[in-house]
Order: structure tokens, then sequence, then C-alpha cells
């Protein structure tokens, strides 16, 4: 038995910034340009926004939509749009007008804020969107405003900066924010997050990237994936400093890195890749150590090698958007420092073990639901459970209880528990290749041609094959400076691996990349099975 507000509060991750406004507030709490905010004007401006949004009558449950560079207004949307208790619904900038239109659509969003550099992307499908009641320009990259409504600083402008007089948070198991997914394979699904669920996430973040108040966090991660991963709660709670960022852009990031005197940051390997291969990286001398969390695809060990020779820590996370994002962490184990480094790089590459606010993680048979082995090789499909997995698919019932069957979340990805219980990814469900009764992991193949000396990236996918119905083709970007030849790969799998597994042809070109820099393999794949298809018929 509990008394109300005596031993129970509610869990929303709005409360940090009151905190931190209240014990930092003449620290720089957001820099973006010339631009420095202490947490008490931080305060002041989200203040402004949820009450300019009260007073335009949008309220509890209604969905605001947000799509904006990682700038200011995006990180006070994540404090604002909770606090009157609505849902902030993130969109990913570089989508089509008609994905802009289903997800503004299907979110049944009230009000729509729209940056100006994305703008023309909106208006195809503007006079389509009836149900918005209000759009808002956010007009930093171009002056005039290109979409009916008002301009974003003269909107919040007539905000009071005190606490908005409305109901607000009422139940910590509502909703605080919709995500939606890639869409890769079908119409974008929109998952769900609770305040509660994004609170207990974001101390986990804080926990497992070591933010203090000292820290200077980079954004280099997109604010609409996962919401940013919950950093824009994680760097607020501790009474760190935000690095805002409109591009991410080698040349920006070790210019802010060395100057804003930055010490963590995220990032998907291929904002890593383009770090790595910056002309200048070589110069760069870090005054203090850059943790970096990195997740998407599991980095290569040229890419963790390249990293930590310009003085990086890198850390790898795995999760998914329905997971707030990262769900594990490849925790350091000391023993692992009497590797040499190309076994680090290897160790650290793995998907590891669940946060600390996560707990429940296993791989098992899919028809068994029983754990596999702990041997590093017998796989079985990735399972999740805990305080960070979604409340489920918006307006999608048959969706959710597909994924939440038998009382777990199922990720669709294949993988291995080692003996020391760490998790290593092996494959997406989709991404398999049957070559006869063979079953070949694509990504234990790209494992091994990343450590050819010339390869910098490279995707395996299937293609068609009339002996085998399917076999392996690698997609390889050479070094830069390095011209290795397809008789070359194809020969160093054949000595460094089982033969059969070995890619029957390899191309050399750039990978396709999503904008969050996760490699599309299904534009490979199906580029590969259309062409035959074709042929066939």
């Amino acid at each position: 038995m509990f008394r109300a507000r005596v031993n129970r509060d509610i869990l929303s991750p709005v409360s940090f910034l009151n905190r931190s406004a209240s014990v930092y507030p003449d620290k720089i709490a957001v820099v973006y340009g010339d631009k420095r905010y202490s947490y008490k004007e931080f305060f002041q401006r989200v203040n402004q926004l949820a009450n300019a949004l009260h007073e335009s009558g949008i309220g509890v449950g209604d969905k605001v939509v947000f799509i904006c560079p990682n700038t200011p207004p995006m990180l006070e949307a994540h404090y604002a749009i909770p606090l009157i208790g609505a849902v902030l619904v993130c969109i990913n900038t570089q989508l089509s007008s008609s994905e802009y239109q289903y997800i503004i659509e299907h979110s049944d969003a009230k009000a729509v804020f729209v940056d100006n550099e994305f703008v023309n992307r909106l208006h195809p499908v503007i006079e389509e969107l009836s149900e918005v009641e209000l759009f808002v320009n956010i007009c930093e990259y171009s002056i005039s405003p290109l979409v009916k409504g008002p301009e974003y600083e003269s909107f919040i402008g007539g905000g009071a900066t005190t606490v908005p007089e409305c109901d607000g948070i009422s139940d910590e198991n509502d909703m605080i924010a919709i995500n939606y997914t890639s869409g890769t394979t079908g119409k974008p699904k929109g998952a769900m997050y609770s305040h509660r669920s994004t609170y207990l996430h974001t101390l986990g973040e804080i926990i497992e990237s070591s933010l203090t108040p000292e820290s200077v966090y980079l954004w280099t991660l997109p604010m609409f994936h996962c919401n940013g991963w919950s950093f824009p709660w994680a760097v607020t709670a501790i009474g760190a400093t935000h690095i805002c960022m409109r591009q991410c852009l080698p040349k920006d990031i070790f210019h802010l890195i060395e100057k804003e005197n930055v010490s963590h940051m995220c990032a998907a390997p291929t904002v890593l890749l383009m770090m790595i291969c910056y002309p200048e990286s070589r110069y760069v001398k870090l005054r203090r150590p850059l943790q970096v969390l990195t997740a998407g695809a599991s980095p290569s060990p040229a890419i963790i090698q390249g990293m930590e020779e310009i003085g990086a820590n890198i850390t790898h996370v795995y999760g998914l958007t329905e997971l707030h994002g990262p769900h594990s962490v490849c925790a350091w184990q000391a023993p692992w420092v009497e590797l040499d480094p190309e076994n680090v790089s290897r160790m650290k590459a793995r998907q590891g073990v669940p946060y600390t606010t996560s707990m429940h993680m296993s791989v098992v048979d899919p028809l068994t639901l029983q754990p596999v082995p702990c041997d590093g090789l017998t796989m079985g499909e990735v399972v999740m459970r805990g305080n960070n997995v979604m409340l489920g698919y918006y307006k999608d019932e048959a969706a959710t209880e597909k994924a939440f069957r038998d009382e777990w979340f199922h990720s669709g990805d294949l993988g291995v528990v080692h003996p020391d219980g760490y998790i290593q990814i092996m494959d997406r469900v989709g991404d398999i290749i049957m070559r006869g009764g063979d079953i070949i992991s694509s990504i234990e193949i790209e494992d091994v041609i990343y450590q050819h000396p010339d390869v910098l990236e490279v995707a395996v996918v299937s293609t068609p094959d009339p002996v085998w119905g399917e076999a392996p083709k690698a997609f390889v970007v050479p070094k830069l400076g390095r011209n290795p030849t397809a008789e070359e790969i194809i020969e160093f799998c054949q000595q460094n691996h089982a033969e059969f597994k070995a890619p029957k042809t390899v191309e050399f070109c750039q990978l396709p990349k999503t904008a969050t820099g996760k490699t599309i393999k299904s534009q490979l794949r199906n580029r590969e099975w259309v062409g035959w298809e074709r042929n066939v018929s």
C-alpha cells in the first residue's frame, strides 16, 4: 500500500529538465553555432513552445509532427510536446512526399512543424493534409516562410516562459512519442513509446555511456531516429551540454569536437567511416577522451581500429526502433586488454549483453523458444522483453500481436550466444542465404571479407544460382587508393573460411544507405533477383 506522491511519482523524462534548470540554471545547456542557451533559458524556451501549443488548441493525446534536423527546435520539442500531454512524432527528414503524407495522416497529426530545408518535399501533398490544424515554419535555413502558418520563433514568442497550466501528464504509461520504422518491407509502422519506458531507457543510456555533468554531447545521431536513442533526455538529465549541428559532415564534426571539447557522440558506422576517411583525420588530436556509441550494423574491425587511432573509444550497442533504439551493449571486459588489437576489435563488434535497464534478452530456437546452447555456433532468433519495449504499433493490432507472441518481442534477427554469454547477430531472417541444403549467414561472410587489407565496406546478399538455387554475392567498397580484384576477394574467402561459403561473384560499388547509415541490403538483393526473373521469363 502506498500514499500517492509520498513513495511514488510519475516517471517521465520531461522532469529531467526541471531538475537541471534548478540545479544548473546558468550552465550552458545547448550550443548551436553562435547561439548558447543556459539551462534556465532552455527551460524557458520549452515552456514558451508548450504554452504556444496549448493556446493553439493542442492538448492531451494530440499528435505533433516535427520534420527538422538536429537544431534547437527539435530538442525543445522533446520536452514541450510531452509536457502538455501531447505526443511527439519525429519524421525522418530524408523521406519522400508520399511517405511524409502517409505518416502525418496515419499518426492523426493535428500540428506539423517543418524546417524550411525540407519544406519542398511537403509542398506536393500539403493540400491533402486536411486534418492538420496548425503548420509552423522553422525558418533558420531560409528567411521566408514557405508553408501557411507562423514562423517558429514568433510562434513561441507568444508563449509564457512559465510552466503551462494544463492537464499535462497524468499517467506514466501514456504515449510520449511515436517513431515510425523504416518501412523497407512494407508501410512504416508506428512504434509507441510511453513516458515510463522512455524515462527508464534514458537512465540506461546515462549508465551505459558514462555521461556526467561535465560531458559534452555532439548531435551526430539524428534525433528523428528513435528520439535520438533517448539522448535528448539523457544529456539533459545529467546536466551535460548538447552540441547541435544541422548537417553531419566530417569537417564540421572534427571542428566541433575540438572547439567544444566534445566527450560523447553516437553514430552509425557510416558516420565513423566518413570520419576515418576524412583526409585531415590523421592530424586530429583530441583534447579529452571521446566516447562513441555505434549501432545500425556491426562496425568492421577497420572502422573500430581507425576511430581508436584518432583517439576515440568505440562501444557497440544493438537494438531496434521498437526498443527505443539500443537494448544491448558490448560491455568491456578487463581481460580483453591482453588481446591483440584485431581480436579486441572482434570482441567489441559483438552485440553483447542487455542494458542495465533492459535485462531480458535471449537467443531461442524459433520453434520451441528454448534458449540455444552458448557455443557461438547454434543460431536462433534474438528475442527481448523489458521496460524499454514499445507499447505496440499504432493502429496495428495484428502486427503488435505478431511481434509480441509468446510474451517476447521478436526481433527477426538471427544470432548466436558465445560461451561468455555475449550475443552476436549473424543475420536478419530475410538475409540468410540458402545454398542447396546449406544455410549461410551473410554477416559471417562479410566478417571474413572485412579482414582483407584492401576492403573498407562490404555487403553480402543472395543471388540466383542455376545449380544451388542461391549463392552469395559480395558488394565491396575498396579502401582509398586500393584496387582489389574480384578473384582476389573470392580466393581470400576460400583460404580463410569454408570454401563453399565464398561469394560466387564480387561487385565493386558504393553501398545504398538509409538516412541513419544502415546498408539497404534489400535494394542489392532485389536488383539481383528482379534481373534474374526477367531473364527467366
